[in-house]
């Protein structure tokens, strides 16, 4: 189960080179061991047929001593035939002979220490039985005697008129040490070229894992930066496999799929935004006029020519009026503001001037600017970043209870990996947790006035220039906003 589970963890190309690494071991190994057997066995039949030449050629040589002897040929004339000739065809051919009787007893040997006192053993009745029970009037009798194969073969020995005269043996121990040699050579060669061959095995092994899986890699990365929320490129290589080839095609399709429904999700929440703020609008216009329609209701009810107060009355009515009007005024202006956002107008400046310079509208004597460089340059819009400081920073304040006594509001600019850090924190209430995740709604606000389109636009801003603008709040103790924007 956990081999399993670590098999798992591996990448398909190293899986797959693995696998042939293991395949082509296999392979060897088996190729190997049969090369071997059939080896040995080519090496063992070739010294047996070896054994059987010589001794068709003692025989031959034996034939050719009877037919050229001046005995006549009976087996009581076998040791006088052969009285010189034994030693001779053993010198010659290399090999032990002895010759027996037709009941077994031996005749004639050129293994020279029989003495003429001394009594051979005679060849056992079963095998004299076998021999010449035997088509071939031949046997072979095989014994191993501590561990070394004796080999003894038993042939009859005929006159001319193939009348049996005799039982020829020929005794010998196989020497496997032939076969055992060329066996060592062949494996040393062997090992020579199937180490060669498994180098350029493995090597082919990697390059082909690698090749099969460049494809299934590529489009990995491609599926890995497929996003909702970007222009996704499609899969323009060809493979040569038929399976990668439809993986592509389907990715492809996905992407063209992918797009239309991002086309359609972004109308839909454009659209869903805009009905959301014409509710907002709808509502904030409809406050302000619930009292001014009272306020008429009340002036005309209780209007009095006559009244000695009507002037001052009048100035009251009037000043509600206005007051209301102003409200509806701001809620205009804010929704233009929202809805119609300043082409930008890109320059290099300076990140630290920009955000010092706009803190001087401020008069608050508890705001403080902190920076670990005197210059961070940038290329963007100075503008929306005064529009973005402002916001913050007023919010900042905002958040702050008046009744509060230790008040702080710090703006920080720093630069890290490429992008200019800027921080805005106070010490206010904080947020609550209920309210984190719709902070940056349009519609959304804490306060008790204003319509909350302020940190919706500046996110708005921040985010055409691939910034990010993010939170650390604890309520209670305040609030910071981190801005991060590049530095192109």
């Amino acid at each position: 189960m956990f081999n399993r589970f670590k098999m798992s963890m591996l990448s398909l190309r190293i899986r797959i080179f693995l696998s042939m690494i293991v395949l082509i071991l296999i392979t060897s190994i088996l190729l190997a061991t049969i090369s071997v057997i059939q080896f040995q066995n080519e090496a063992k039949k070739y010294y047996q047929e070896r054994l059987d030449r010589k001794e068709e050629a003692v025989k031959e040589h034996i034939n050719y001593v009877l037919s050229n002897s001046t005995y006549p040929l009976t087996e009581r004339n076998l040791p006088y035939i052969f009285k010189d000739k034994i030693h001779e065809l053993s010198d010659i051919h290399n090999i032990e002979i002895n010759i027996y009787s037709l009941d077994g007893k031996l005749l004639k040997s050129s293994k020279a220490s029989f003495s003429v006192d001394k009594v051979a053993p005679p060849i056992p009745k079963y095998i004299v039985k076998l021999v010449q029970s035997s088509i071939e009037k031949r046997y072979v009798d095989i014994k191993n005697i501590d561990g070394v194969k004796n080999r003894s073969s038993y042939s009859e020995i005929k006159d001319d008129k193939f009348k049996p005269l005799g039982i020829l043996n020929l005794p010998y121990v196989e020497d496997d040490s032939f076969y055992q040699d060329e066996i060592q050579d062949f494996l040393v060669r062997l090992s020579q070229v199937y180490f060669f061959m498994l180098i350029v095995a493995f090597t082919l092994a990697y390059f082909l894992s690698s090749y099969i899986t460049k494809s299934l890699k590529t489009i990995s990365d491609k599926i890995n930066e497929t996003s909702l929320d970007q222009k996704n490129e499609k899969i323009v290589i060809e493979a040569n496999s038929r399976e990668i080839n439809s993986l592509i095609k389907a990715y492809n399709a996905m992407v063209d799929k992918l797009e239309e429904s991002a086309t359609m999700l972004a109308q839909s929440e454009r659209e869903q935004a805009w009905r959301e703020m014409a509710k907002q609008v709808a509502h904030e216009i409809k406050n302000p006029l619930t009292p001014m329609r009272l306020t008429v209701q009340s002036f005309q009810r209780k209007f009095d020519p006559e009244d000695p107060e009507l002037k001052q009355k009048l100035n009251d009515y009037t000043k509600t009026l206005i007051q209301q009007i102003d409200t509806m005024s701001s809620v205009a202006s804010a929704f233009s503001n929202f809805a119609s956002m300043p082409a930008q107008q890109n320059e290099t400046l300076n990140v630290v001037e920009v955000v010092e310079f706009s803190l001087d509208i401020f008069n608050e004597e508890y705001l403080h600017f902190e920076s670990d460089k005197k210059e961070i340059v940038t290329i963007m819009d100075r503008t929306q970043l005064i529009r973005i400081i402002t916001n913050l920073v007023k919010n900042a304040i905002q958040a702050i209870p008046e009744e509060q006594e230790q008040k702080s509001v710090i703006v920080a600019v720093k630069e890290l990996d490429n992008n200019v850090n800027i921080t805005v924190k106070d010490n206010g209430v904080g947020i609550e947790s209920e309210s984190i995740e719709h902070i940056f709604e349009p519609k959304f606000t804490t306060k008790t006035s204003g319509m909350g389109l302020g940190l919706g636009i500046i996110k708005n801003i921040i985010e055409n220039y691939k910034g990010t603008i993010t939170f650390e709040t604890e309520y209670g103790k305040g609030t910071t906003f981190i801005v991060s924007l590049p530095i192109i």
